[in-house]
């Protein structure tokens, strides 16, 4: 009896957690950083002692909405891989930036936090450090680009986002003309400046 009853409880605690993180991502959205743990718990439908017995802090929570959302919805899509070098980095490119139009102000939340630290974030990272690698080494992208450059893609692509375009329409236009600037080409590009990438530290990194 004792065992079941800790299986059951460990089964509720993931449940609950499962909710908390639901509520959480759908709480930053809709109210931002003034979202507090007590509304999370409403909407997640669990007691207030329930959250904090998990998160001590709004930004903990952040982090692991954060973490996630790239674990569970741009990590996956990322780590399928083909013999297709550049249609398997194009196809992470337009999943991270699929999957981070929805999360816009918890994308702008997490910048500000230590939340890019998850360590589902750097899995993701070193996904794509592999498909970047793939896709030089077969020769269909320039051969200087790096990492920085992938990122900086995903921050424009991002910024053609708006209200007014709920299919995303914009966005995988701008992203594909975005794209095929990695494509090889005669010239080589400028190299970065001495703050290279600052547009990538707005995205994940």
């Amino acid at each position: 009896m004792t065992a079941t009853g800790g299986r059951g409880l460990r089964v509720d605690a993931a449940r609950n957690y499962e909710r908390i993180i639901a509520a959480a991502d759908e709480a930053f959205e809709d109210v931002g950083r003034a979202v507090t743990l007590e509304e999370v718990a409403r909407r997640a439908g669990v007691g207030v002692a329930t959250v904090y017995r998990r998160f001590r802090n709004r930004d903990q929570l952040l982090r692991a909405v954060f973490d996630h959302l790239v674990s569970t919805e741009i990590v996956p899509q990322v780590a399928r891989e083909t013999g297709d070098p550049w249609h398997d980095l194009v196809g992470a490119l337009e999943a991270t930036v699929a999957a981070l139009a929805g999360r816009q102000v918890i994308l702008a939340l997490a910048r500000e936090t230590d939340a890019f630290q998850a360590a589902g974030v750097h899995r993701y990272l070193e996904s794509m450090e592999r498909l970047l690698a793939r896709a030089r080494d077969a020769g269909v992208v320039r051969p200087e680009l790096d990492r920085r450059d992938l990122s900086a893609v995903i921050v424009m692509a991002l910024a053609t986002v708006h209200p007014e375009d709920p299919a995303g329409l914009d966005r995988r236009r701008y992203l594909a003309l975005l794209v095929d600037g990695l494509r090889p080409a005669p010239g080589v590009l400028p190299p970065l400046g001495a703050g290279g990438g600052h547009a990538s530290a707005a995205s994940l990194q």
